[in-house]
């Protein structure tokens, strides 16, 4: 079972039967299987979240402005980056545990397809390139890239040991995030897109460990899962999952945000009409919560849900129409 003190760092584990948490050693592990291992451990299909990187430019109609789209592109990329740097670190961290897990002892790390010397070497590599191209963009942004990265290192060794700070330490990555794409394309970020964006990922936060202290193994996965309530993150999905919508539908109804896109000739701004699309994804996220519950995770679990990913895009689809007046010709 898995013992922890909480001055000690990271669980260590003292099962009565060691091997299940010793490093497996594969006779051969193929150069192509490593380099995929290697990818896999970077995941790749996790870099969506970035995208909150450029949400400043597409709200601030910047999209048609080369400029400002390759600062954008640029501060996406160093983003990409360190979050790869982040996961490497965090399988790193937790490998003893995943090993016990009947899901993510499939990882690299955890089942030996990528080494612990070469996960390390990853680490400093991803580091190295994103605080290279950080460099290169304004300080500000290089400020905030770096804060991400150190909030990230905190949460790996030891805050991610703390019930309801760990989710607090998520949602301030993706405000990091807001902050960045506004400081790489000198675009201002309206208070309440950073309203929008910590309500939002509290609320998916909140939801992941909703989903794992339902699992069988929450407490061999993590000791401060068993510091969280269920009924109070029922409680925390409700308020923070609300108050997302809500405050989208706000910023959506201000009247400066009317002003801003209304059109040259005077034509209102339908933005409003795209409220429904937030409801909806908040909806299905707390479906998936509840009903997915051998998938590793329920966020990954949304990536890959058809009905919740056509919303999104509808939504996509939708705010470039109505904010760009995009029209056929």
């Amino acid at each position: 079972m898995l013992v922890r003190d909480p001055a000690e760092g990271p669980p260590t584990m003292t099962d009565p039967h060691p091997m299940a948490a010793t490093a497996p050693s594969p006779p051969h592990v193929s150069l192509p299987r490593r380099l995929l291992g290697m990818l896999r451990t970077m995941r790749p299909h996790q870099w969506v979240k970035n995208l909150f990187v450029v949400a400043p430019v597409v709200f601030a109609k910047q999209l048609t402005h080369p400029q400002v789209i390759k600062g954008g592109i640029s501060a996406l990329v160093v983003f990409c980056l360190l979050a790869s740097a982040v996961y490497t670190l965090n399988d790193l961290v937790d490998v003893d545990a995943d090993r016990v897990h009947p899901v993510k002892r499939r990882r690299p790390i955890a089942s030996g397809v990528v080494s612990v010397p070469l996960a390390k070497a990853m680490v400093a590599g991803l580091l190295a390139l994103a605080l290279a191209g950080a460099a290169l963009a304004p300080p500000a942004f290089a400020a905030v890239a770096l804060s991400y990265f150190l909030l990230n290192v905190a949460y790996s060794f030891r805050l991610k040991n703390v019930a309801y700070v760990d989710v607090g330490c998520i949602a301030t990555g993706f405000v990091f995030r807001v902050l960045a794409g506004g400081y790489a394309t000198s675009t201002p970020v309206s208070g309440y897109m950073i309203a929008c964006t910590a309500a939002l990922a509290l609320f998916l936060g909140f939801g992941k460990r909703m989903h794992e202290i339902g699992s069988a193994n929450a407490t061999k996965q993590r000791a401060a899962l068993q510091r969280y309530s269920p009924g109070v993150l029922l409680a925390a999905m409700a308020v923070t999952g609300l108050a997302s919508v809500v405050t989208y539908i706000a910023y959506a109804h201000d009247e400066h945000t009317r002003a801003f896109f209304r059109s040259a000739d005077g034509l209102e701004n339908w933005l409003w009409l795209t409220s429904l699309h937030p409801l909806i994804g908040v909806l299905r996220f707390v479906q998936l919560t509840r009903t997915r519950t051998t998938a590793e995770s329920p966020t990954q679990e949304m990536l890959r849900d058809t009905p919740f990913m056509l919303n999104l895009a509808m939504w996509i689809i939708e705010v470039v129409v109505i904010v760009y007046r995009i029209r056929p010709t």
